[in-house]
């Protein structure tokens, strides 16, 4: 039988982890990397987008990595539920 999980643990795990996805790709926007990370990804995908990634901002990185951090960990606490009334049915 699988263990039961716990919402709050759950929450902080997914919401640690788009927190640090974004602060990663803050740090490639700061570094100059984006664009072109951004144009070989889609190039390998057979995508032809016209975008341009913006300069780096500290407010909006800010907000970026806030924003996905509080909706990971919402996400995390629902499938955490979710998962605990899952392993009760079963």
């Amino acid at each position: 039988m699988a263990k039961s999980c716990s919402p709050h643990q759950m929450g902080l795990a997914v919401g640690g982890f788009l927190g640090v996805w974004h602060l990663a790709w803050s740090l490639l926007i700061l570094a100059g990397l984006a664009q072109p990370l951004m144009d070989f990804v889609f190039k390998l995908h057979m995508i032809d987008l016209s975008f341009t990634v913006l300069p780096f901002s500290l407010s909006l990185a800010l907000g970026l990595i806030v924003v996905t951090s509080l909706f990971g960990y919402i996400l995390g606490y629902v499938l955490g539920l979710i998962w605990d009334v899952v392993q009760k049915r079963s």
